[in-house]
């Protein structure tokens, strides 16, 4: 009984040794490179956030939103009203909720995210995607990133959506499956072409692992990307999931591009 007293005493002595020695290396690293807003980079107090300016910028998507595509609306419609476009053309995955809309603060943080060798921002967009996204998480959830050609992920070194993916498990205990969906045709970038173009060019480019049902063990999918623009990838995505035989899939997203809201990408 003494000598698993001792090993306990031991361990939480380690923890705060290891929990003082990040907080120092923080504090040096703050003195060296003085931590700068995500979007301005003007100076602020704590890295990994924004100044004042810019985080009053953001435009956050709250209720009351589209129970199926989270489209923000102005006035309440009830809790199960739809959007126009999610009647008009229902997606096959479940409920999308995106954390923020698609502006010029938010094209910048996920541009040095995604382009920028900057995957640290992950951990500032997944804070405010778990929010948007708190109906989706639980036990039955798995989160899963839209996938980079290989190709093009060791040009950037890493997927963005996978660095979102890992934070926001990391914040909220759910599990994470990184390699479960695969893309198998390198795409041509998306912007700048049509919704219809977007769903052609990602027609046929993903496919799923050939143990999905067994990596799966019956939880929900929760996809993960940094911008819903048409939906066309996410649908692509879901639509090779459901395929497969996953019974379900929701979306997440840090941005949405909101028609008439904002910029559109």
């Amino acid at each position: 009984m003494e000598r698993a007293d001792e090993v306990v005493k031991t361990e939480a002595l380690h923890r705060r040794v290891i929990g003082g020695m990040r907080l120092v290396g923080g504090f040096v690293l703050d003195q060296l490179y003085p931590p700068v807003c995500l979007s301005c980079e003007a100076p602020i107090a704590a890295s990994d956030g924004l100044c004042g300016a810019c985080f009053a910028k953001l435009r956050p998507i709250t209720a009351p939103l589209c129970r199926v595509l989270g489209l923000p609306f102005e006035v309440s419609l009830g809790p199960d009203a739809l959007s126009a476009e999610a009647i008009a053309e229902p997606p096959p995955f479940g409920r999308a909720r995106a954390a923020v809309i698609y502006n010029e603060v938010a094209r910048t943080i996920v541009s040095r995210l995604k382009y920028g060798d900057r995957p640290e921002l992950a951990r500032f967009c997944a804070r405010l995607m778990v929010g948007a996204g708190h109906e989706l998480w639980g036990d039955d959830a798995l989160l899963v990133p839209v996938p980079l050609h290989p190709s093009r992920q060791r040009e950037r070194r890493y997927n963005q959506s996978g660095e979102l993916a890992a934070a926001i498990g990391k914040l909220t205990g759910v599990a994470v499956d990184l390699h479960l969906m695969r893309r198998v045709k390198r795409t041509r970038q998306q912007v700048g072409l049509s919704s219809d173009g977007r769903a052609r060019n990602v027609a046929g480019a993903f496919a799923v692992h050939p143990d999905l049902l067994a990596r799966l063990r019956g939880r929900r999918v929760v996809l993960v990307d940094d911008v819903y623009t048409t939906g066309s990838t996410v649908k692509a995505v879901t639509r090779t999931l459901l395929k497969g035989g996953a019974s379900e899939v929701d979306v997440i997203s840090f941005a949405r591009v909101v028609i008439g809201a904002e910029m559109p990408i």
